[in-house]
């Protein structure tokens, strides 16, 4: 049987830092109250010149190198993005060209901050059904351009940057394999207008009304937003560990998408998930969407705080409703 591993990991955040103190004169609200509500310290924004496929070809260059891997070896890019270059052509393409790959699929996901996972699922599915090898699965967000900066609701949240994996095809040939153990998708549309940007698409196009009325910006029904994800995520988390007879504690790292601090430390406290044991970068890249996850895989993995063997839960949530899990013997 073929097995999905993952080989190597790559993330990228733009140059420009941006603290708290840049941010709270137009919200009125101070920097250490901001790291109260979300635990976000710092985050970055791209530069003037700077798109959603300049960072994933960053990513990806990084995630190539640390699985030793050449790009002429890659069979299929994956590319999560709700901030793609442009309507269309797919931001992906973009990314196949520069990274100087062969001329093999490549296509974008929109599934908000569960795009990654919905992502990994996809180049799973296309390794075990021998439609391909080797998979570079990029998710790459620029959020600071849809921000109102007067929004108390999003201002202060969100962060751009990248994070890739190159997913490779194994024989399961070991009693206790490595590699994907399992991805579980959901999704529930009833709570679609959660979190959006209301303007821009093909039921509300944009107008000279609709930019006035800041319609292509994010917004967010924080509240209940947070209230909806901590119940699906634990749910879902819950689901998986008891369909392959894990209990919280066997668990040794769990990298779940970095919304927000408060979240995080609800969702593991709920769960009895050691803090020591959750992943996060929260602090200092703020939430960066579908791109939160694997950045925050990348920095445990060069970190040194996962082992060959280790078993890592992943799991994310996001607009849609979209939410996802996966297990992972690393």
């Amino acid at each position: 049987m073929i097995r999905a591993r993952v080989i190597g990991t790559g993330s990228y955040l733009p140059s420009r830092v941006v603290p708290n103190e840049e941010i709270t004169p137009k919200l009125g609200l101070t920097s250490s109250r901001i790291q109260r509500l979300t635990g976000i310290r710092t985050r970055h924004w791209v530069g003037d010149h700077e798109a959603s496929s300049d960072m994933a070809v960053a990513a990806g260059r990084r995630a190539l190198d640390a699985a030793d891997c050449a790009a002429s070896s890659i069979d299929a890019i994956i590319l999560s993005t709700t901030s793609p270059d442009m309507v269309f052509p797919s931001t992906a393409c973009w990314v196949q060209r520069g990274l100087g790959c062969r001329q093999v699929g490549a296509f974008d996901v929109s599934a908000s901050c569960s795009g990654f996972l919905y992502g990994l699922s996809m180049a799973q599915a296309m390794i075990q059904s021998g439609e391909a090898k080797t998979c570079l699965v990029v998710a790459s967000e620029v959020k600071s351009r849809s921000l109102d900066p007067q929004d108390e609701a999003t201002a202060f949240l969100f962060g751009d940057g990248a994070g890739a994996v190159i997913l490779q095809g194994e024989e399961d040939r070991s009693p206790e394999w490595r590699g994907i153990l399992a991805i579980r998708l959901y999704a529930d549309g009833a709570h679609h207008g959660l979190i959006r940007v209301p303007g821009g698409g093909s039921r509300t196009p944009l107008s000279s009304v609709r930019l006035r009325d800041r319609e292509h910006t994010l917004r967010m029904q924080g509240a209940s937003l947070f209230r909806v994800a901590v119940r699906r995520i634990e749910q879902a988390v819950l689901e998986i560990l008891k369909e392959f007879g894990v209990c919280p504690g066997d668990l040794d790292l769990v990298v779940l998408h970095q919304a927000n601090g408060r979240i995080l430390s609800h969702v593991a406290d709920r769960l009895g998930i050691d803090r020591g044991r959750l992943a996060s970068v929260i602090e200092r890249s703020g939430n960066t969407s579908s791109a939160s996850l694997p950045i925050a895989l990348d920095d445990a993995v060069r970190s040194g705080n996962i082992s060959p063997g280790d078993l890592v839960l992943l799991g994310s949530f996001g607009g849609g409703l979209t939410w996802a899990t996966s297990l992972v013997r690393w």
